[in-house]
């Protein structure tokens, strides 16, 4: 009997922080014929299109999508394309239609052809109003459009699980930080540019205040509980599927400069907090991720020491190479 062929996969917005990397991961797991990276623009030269297949797709065109998935037999969708919290206040309408409108078409065509989903969630869906340590049941009054997008794609995520059957699967990303791949304009994009800032001069000024604690993550955690998730026995997720908690390390802009200091000395940091600030403080210092640990055995292996010795170490000889 011949091995079964691998799914074909498709990602949307795969040329963002999150998409570069996980692109990666499921063409290690499938095949580069087998994983479709997909994004609205091309950026020459990237990773991600030179060593697979890459279709130029824009999520508010379902036709397009319709065809590619046709033409292509999709079975799984791994939907990333988003306008992120600090872009999406410069241009909200624009963010609602991407984040909302794009989640939409690729729900309705998962209920049309029988597809799996991840669509990612994000620590933006809580509120002032949340406790500092967030459990996964909570209200959620966020105060950006884009918290508020993401709180809209959790409940369209019950729904179509709900109503139409659709596996649909996310998480509640925190701040992730990675060597790979740029930041995508998001409120915690500080935790990515102070340690480029901190290899090449030794300096920064950082747009949050000292004292601001958030959650984080390094990017081959984020990445692989994302896997974790999609690799989980249905009858194991719970009503958490729209939007599971996951914790890894929580740290003040202090504690990350101290940290770094231990490597690069002299690194200064200064702090001119602007509109971001607002952001920050309205998310939550922590979270319980109980419920993931519970229901597919979540845990994190990448703490604050061991996160910032990975991202100096890579980063360092990224630029040798350059070099």
């Amino acid at each position: 009997m011949s091995e079964a062929s691998p799914p074909t996969v498709l990602v949307t917005g795969a040329l963002g922080q999150i998409g570069t990397e996980l692109v990666s991961a499921l063409r290690e797991r499938y095949g580069s014929d087998s994983v479709i990276a997909s994004d609205v623009r091309e950026i020459e030269n990237h990773p991600i299109i030179n060593n697979g297949r890459f279709l130029t797709a824009d999520v508010l065109e379902k036709d397009s999508l319709k065809a590619i998935i046709e033409d292509n037999d999709v079975s799984i969708i791994y939907h990333l394309a988003a306008i992120l919290s600090a872009t999406g206040e410069q241009n909200p309408e624009l963010c609602e239609r991407v984040n909302i409108g794009g989640l939409a078409n690729v729900l309705e065509l998962a209920r049309v052809y029988d597809l799996r989903v991840f669509s990612p969630s994000s620590i933006a869906v809580f509120g002032p109003d949340c406790p500092d340590h967030a459990p996964q049941i909570t209200p959620l009054n966020p105060t950006t459009t884009y918290g508020k997008t993401k709180v809209s794609g959790e409940v369209m995520a019950r729904y179509y699980w709900e109503v139409h059957g659709v596996d649909v699967r996310g998480l509640r990303y925190p701040g992730l930080i990675s060597w790979k791949a740029p930041a995508g304009g998001g409120t915690t994009d500080y935790a990515v540019d102070i340690f480029h800032h901190a290899i090449m001069s030794g300096k920064y000024s950082c747009f949050v205040g000292p004292n601001t604690r958030l959650p984080m993550m390094y990017m081959d955690d984020a990445i692989r509980a994302t896997l974790e998730l999609m690799d989980a026995p249905t009858e194991s997720i719970s009503d958490a599927r729209g939007g599971y908690n996951i914790a890894a390390c929580s740290f003040s802009v202090t504690e990350l400069v101290a940290e770094i200091s231990k490597v690069i000395d002299p690194f200064e940091c200064t702090y001119s907090p602007d509109i971001r600030q607002e952001y920050a403080d309205s998310w939550p210092d922590s979270v319980d991720d109980t419920e993931a640990k519970n229901d597919w055995g979540w845990t994190a292996e990448f703490g604050l020491e061991k996160l910032v010795n990975e991202m100096l170490t890579n980063l360092t000889r990224a630029r040798e190479v350059e070099a």
